[in-house]
C-alpha cells in the first residue's frame, strides 16, 4: 500500500498572542472559529483550515517567514475598503496582478502576509 497525499488540509501559523490573532481573523477577516484550546485555535478558511499556534511561534524564530496566505474575494477594492475600516493594516494597496484579477496585501497581528485576490 502506498501513502496517498491528497492535498493541503490545514495551514498552521505561529502567533505570539492567540487572543489577538483570533480577534483579527474572526472580527476583521470574518473567519469562523471552529475550535480553541489553551494555545491553539482552528478557523474556517474555505476548503482548508487555518491553525493558529502559540507553541509553533515559541518553537520557531522569526515568527513570520516566507509565507503568504491568499484569500479569494469577489472584489479586491470592496474588501480593501471594508477591512481597512475594521482596522486592517495594508502593506500593499489594491493593484492588478493578472489580466483579470487584482491583489492587495495586508498583515495579521504577527506580520504574516495575507493577500486578497479576485476581481477589481
Amino acid at each position: 500500500m502506498t501513502a496517498a497525499i491528497h492535498g493541503v488540509s490545514t495551514v498552521m501559523l505561529g502567533v505570539s498572542n492567540l487572543d489577538a490573532s483570533i480577534a483579527f481573523y474572526t472580527e476583521v477577516l470574518g473567519r469562523r472559529l471552529r475550535f480553541r484550546a489553551e494555545n491553539l485555535a482552528f478557523l474556517d478558511a474555505g476548503p482548508i483550515t487555518l491553525g493558529l499556534s502559540e507553541g509553533l511561534a515559541r518553537a520557531r524564530s522569526p515568527i513570520a517567514g516566507a509565507v503568504e496566505i491568499v484569500f479569494a474575494v469577489d472584489s479586491v477594492s470592496a474588501a480593501h475598503r471594508e477591512l481597512g475600516a475594521k482596522g486592517a493594516s495594508f502593506l500593499r494597496e489594491p493593484r492588478q496582478a493578472t489580466e483579470k484579477e487584482w491583489v492587495a496585501t495586508l498583515l495579521d497581528p504577527d506580520g504574516h502576509y495575507l493577500s486578497l485576490f479576485g476581481a477589481p
